[in-house]
């Protein structure tokens, strides 16, 4: 009989306990959507619903005049799938050129820009506002998509990646008249994706959930993403008397990070790797 780990078994609980913590509000949240109104204030604490409904759904989804959610979810979903792609493509080829272009300062350039994103991002709230405010975009999908472009942490990400590539593939590239741009668009890319599509994640998912910025530069009803427009739902519903349709607002807002790491779950595995993508 195989002997258990004493460590091992402690490490299981211990996760197994940290795992509970966190799924059960979660599937409470999810789960109170689904009740009505009156068993929501009649029953004390009741995870599943004893009778499923999805009036709270309807409600929700029929409420067009002053809590648009529809609207507020393509207005998210344009601003995170916009956010991400510009994203990807700066973080990439700024990464390529802190590991494959050589110019002066190179790397002292890198770590400054490193240092100084370790100020915390609220230090930048008034000023990026003012710069917002400069171009007109206070309102506008441009207010949340243009700042944070060039988050340095991402690149130090697909940095470190990069640098798990041999540089022999640029060097045999460049032999037979590759330019720059082509090794890093026909080479550099496809070896490089699964740390792209972690990225891709992380930038989406922190765009999708973004919360305190959105509340600042939108005071459109229309033009607002789904995170401040669940914070105005609070004063339309209350924080207690309609309380199955925030539930049912906010579970809809989980459904597309929920289906985006679903289905990228597998580059975390290959991104731990920096040369996961290098096939020997």
């Amino acid at each position: 009989m195989k002997k258990v780990s004493m460590s091992k078994t402690i490490s299981y609980i211990f996760l197994v306990f940290m795992t509970l913590i966190w799924v059960v509000p979660l599937l409470f949240g999810v789960f109170t959507s689904f009740k009505s109104e009156t068993e929501i204030k009649g029953v004390g604490f009741q995870l599943l619903p004893v009778n499923w409904t999805l009036n709270q759904y309807i409600d929700v989804l029929e409420n067009t005049t002053n809590a648009p959610i529809i609207r507020w979810f393509i207005n998210s979903m344009l601003i995170s799938v916009t956010h991400t792609i510009l994203v990807v493509v700066i973080v990439s080829l700024a990464a390529y050129g802190y590991t494959r272009l050589q110019f002066k300062g190179r790397n002292l350039l890198f770590w400054t820009l490193l240092c100084a994103s370790m100020f915390p991002s609220v230090v930048n709230i008034i000023p990026t506002y003012k710069i917002v405010d400069t171009f007109g975009w206070v309102n506008t999908m441009w207010s949340c998509v243009v700042p944070g472009l060039g988050g340095v942490a991402h690149i130090f990400l697909v940095r470190q990646f990069m640098l798990g590539i041999p540089k022999e593939y640029d060097e045999s590239a460049k032999m037979d008249g590759a330019s720059d741009f082509y090794i890093y668009s026909r080479i550099i890319l496809p070896l490089i994706k699964p740390i792209l599509i972690v990225v891709a994640l992380f930038t989406f998912t922190g765009s999708w959930n973004d919360f305190l910025w959105p509340t600042i530069v939108f005071n459109d009803v229309e033009a607002m993403p789904i995170t401040a427009g669940l914070e105005l739902l609070k004063g339309i519903y209350g924080d207690y008397l309609f309380m199955g349709q925030l539930m049912a607002s906010a579970s809809l807002a989980l459904i597309p990070t929920f289906v985006m790491f679903l289905f990228a779950q597998k580059y975390f595995i290959e991104s731990l790797s920096l040369s996961s993508g290098i096939k020997g």
